[in-house]
C-alpha cells in the first residue's frame, strides 16, 4: 500500500522497482512527501537498507525507474545523486583529522577553497563540535563520532539525506541526544531524511511520514498519524508494541 500524489512533486519516489539479490525478490513502489523525516521500519531482512541502498545507487534495480528531488536517476552513479548518507558506523577514516574527514564531503580530493575551508569549521560548529578539527575518530566517543558525520552530511547541502540505523548501536542517553540534533538540523535545513529504525519509540519521535516494509515490499506508506493507528498489519502490530 502506497500513498498516492503526483510523483515529480514528491521529493522520492520509485516506480515499478524491482530487484533480486540471491533468492530473495524485492519490488517497491512508493512516493513520499517532500521536505519531511520519514522513518523506515519493518522486521529484520525485510529489505530496509536494500531500499535505501537504491535510493543511493548502491544497487541498481533490475527494472523500474527512481526518481529524487524531481531526477531520474535510475542510471546515475551514487556521486550524481542528490543525496548524502550516514550509516551507523559513521564511515570516518580512523587516520585522518575531523577536518580532513568532513572535507571530504566537499571535494574528493579535497581541493578547498577558503570559504569551504570556513563551511567545515561552521558544520562542526553546528554539530557541537567546535575546535574539534585536527581531533582524529579514535579520540572521539561514539556520540560524537556520530556528530561528525552529520557535519560531513551538512557541507554536502543535499535535498536529501539518507541515515541507515544511525542511532543503533548508541546508548540511550546518547541516542536520545542525537534525534534531537536531527531534529533540530532537519528544521533549519528543510531538507528531506529517510531514517530506518528499529525503534518504535524513535519513529513515533522523530517521523512525520512512515514506511512500513515487511517481505521485500512497502506495506504500508503513510502520515505518522495513521501509521500508527493501522491494526490490520500484524507485523507492523508486532513492531508497535516492541
Amino acid at each position: 500500500m502506497t500513498d498516492g500524489g503526483d510523483m515529480i512533486e514528491r521529493s522520492i519516489a520509485m516506480t515499478g522497482v524491482e530487484l533480486r539479490l540471491g533468492t530473495h525478490d524485492f519490488r517497491f513502489d512508493c512516493a513520499l512527501p517532500q521536505g519531511k523525516i520519514v522513518a523506515i521500519a519493518g522486521p529484520s531482512g525485510s529489505g530496509k537498507s536494500t531500499f535505501l541502498n537504491l535510493l543511493a545507487g548502491f544497487e541498481p534495480p533490475d527494472r523500474g525507474r527512481i526518481l529524487l528531488a524531481g531526477q531520474d536517476v535510475t542510471g546515475k552513479h551514487p556521486a550524481e545523486r542528490p543525496v548524502s548518507l550516514v550509516f551507523q558506523d559513521n564511515n570516518l577514516f580512523a587516520h585522518l583529522d575531523l577536518f580532513t574527514n568532513v572535507g571530504l564531503g566537499i571535494s574528493p580530493s579535497l581541493k578547498l577553497s577558503a570559504r569551504d575551508r570556513q563551511r567545515i569549521s561552521e558544520a562542526l560548529a553546528r554539530v557541537g563540535l567546535p575546535g574539534f578539527e585536527k581531533r582524529k575518530p579514535g579520540t572521539l566517543s561514539g556520540g560524537e563520532r556520530q556528530r561528525a558525520a552529520f557535519a560531513r552530511a551538512l557541507v554536502r547541502d543535499k535535498p536529501i539525506l539518507l541515515l541507515d540505523e544511525p542511532f543503533a548501536a548508541l546508548d540511550p542517553g546518547l541516542r536520545s541526544g542525537m534525534v534531537e540534533l536531527l531534529k533540530t538540523l532537519h528544521h533549519e535545513t528543510g531538507n528531506t531524511v529517510l531514517i530506518v529504525s528499529h525503534d518504535p519509540a524513535e519513529v513515533r519521535r522523530l517521523a512525520d511520514h512512515a514506511v512500513f516494509i515487511d517481505g521485500g515490499m512497502i506495506r504500508l506508506s503513510a502520515p505518522i498519524e495513521a501509521f500508527l493507528k493501522e491494526d490490520g498489519i500484524p507485523a507492523l502490530t508486532t513492531f508497535l508494541q516492541h
